[in-house]
């Protein structure tokens, strides 16, 4: 038998061998059983690599309101030196407009040293200090000093690194935290995620320690409780809007309105427009 038709034979033979899984078998030999309870099966961890899974510069191209509604559900991933990845689930924001907002730190479209952030394109982190201790962090929007404060996490992965990260900044002995208050705060969250000065004007669409991914099943507006800003002081009409975003019924949430949460059932409508 000439060598090339020998060649095909045994080919041929190969092919029709029983014993050979079917490509469709090849191609599902890493899937993770259905009710795999480890935490690399589980919905949250199911996305791509980084490269290819992380929100882009459109996502965060959107009005404020509209982008402090649409961060709740996505997904915050921060990678830390030790190589750790710490995920939480958004689940609290607050928009601050800029300009006319009497509360945002760019009020009157001032452009300072602190807030420049706040003017850079859409997905620039704004982180900033309170009480010369804690940090917030805000992403910036569309519209000139717009941004978003990430108020409260859901934590997904790495809660070990998170407590550690709180404990470091906790004074004398005290209790391990409990899940739910590991990120259930502005400044809470910063210090679960090791966020600082130092990340004030990275853009989270390229930066290698610090982005998001989209998140799954995302809430649908009648999800989504729309209440007044926290800690905001004395800003006239401005204290009274409802540009504070939160989940309803989840437990990760750091202040809950519950009198506009009855409003809304009383209507029979939980939609926040």
């Amino acid at each position: 038998m000439p060598r090339k038709r020998k060649l095909l034979a045994q080919l041929s033979a190969l092919q029709s061998n029983s014993s050979l899984p079917p490509l469709d078998a090849l191609k599902n030999l890493n899937a993770i059983p259905d009710g795999e309870s480890s935490p690399k099966s589980s919905k949250y961890f199911a996305t791509e690599k980084k490269n290819s899974s992380q929100l882009e510069a459109d996502f965060f191209n959107q009005p404020c309101i509209s982008l402090a509604k649409s961060f709740l559900g996505q997904i915050l991933v921060r990678k830390l030196p030790d190589g750790r990845e710490l995920w939480g689930r958004i689940v609290e924001t607050e928009a601050y407009l800029g300009g006319e907002d009497e509360a945002s730190h760019s009020k009157g479209g001032k452009q300072t040293q602190r807030n420049a952030a706040m003017f850079m394109k859409p997905g620039t982190l704004y982180v900033y200090q309170i009480y010369g201790i804690y940090f917030c962090v805000n992403v910036s929007s569309q519209g000139d000093g717009a941004a978003v404060l990430l108020r409260s996490l859901e934590p997904l992965q790495g809660l070990e690194a998170m407590r550690e990260l709180r404990g470091a900044s906790r004074k004398g002995p005290t209790k391990p935290l409990k899940d739910w208050q590991l990120c259930n705060g502005p400044s809470k969250l910063c210090q679960a995620f090791g966020i600082n000065k130092a990340f004030d004007q990275r853009d989270l669409t390229q930066d290698a320690t610090i982005w998001m991914v989209p998140g799954h099943d995302l809430p649908g507006e009648q999800d989504v409780v729309a209440t007044t800003r926290i800690g905001i002081g004395n800003r006239g009409e401005w204290a009274e809007k409802p540009l504070r975003f939160y989940l309803r019924g989840n437990k990760f949430v750091s202040v809950v309105d519950k009198k506009t949460e009855k409003k809304m059932a009383a209507m029979g409508d939980f939609s926040c427009s």
